[in-house]
């Protein structure tokens, strides 16, 4: 599975980004999608989760009321809407999939990571 992400840049505090993450491969489905987001000298910390048929979102409490997560199963694509954004959201953001593929004789099931896109909060 190869996951596509984009849409980070540079934003002033208060602005809008929205991230896209697409999968493309030999899929058969994709469960859990996630966001992550990493800083220099920290852990990369979960940001927002969205369940197969979006009907469980999570976010992490620094982020609530501000940034939703969506996806788009035929497209097999998830997104992070994020709005009000503040100079603490600078981070590279990453996506991850839980994935079941098709292999030579059975499916198998992993989870895959994204190449990471900068968000950068600054005026």
């Amino acid at each position: 599975v190869q996951l596509q992400a984009s849409g980070g840049g540079l934003v002033q505090p208060g602005g809008s980004l929205r991230l896209s993450c697409a999968a493309s491969g030999s899929i058969h489905s994709i469960d859990v999608m996630s966001w992550y987001r990493q800083v220099p000298g920290k852990q990369r910390e979960l940001v927002a989760e969205i369940t197969s048929r979006g009907g469980s979102r999570t976010y992490t409490d620094s982020v609530k009321g501000r940034f939703t997560i969506s996806r788009d199963n035929a497209k097999n694509t998830v997104y992070l809407q994020m709005r009000s954004l503040k100079p603490e959201d600078t981070a590279v953001y990453y996506c991850k999939v839980y994935a079941t593929t098709y292999a030579v004789t059975r499916l198998e099931s992993s989870s895959y990571w994204g190449q990471g896109t900068l968000v950068t909060v600054s005026s």
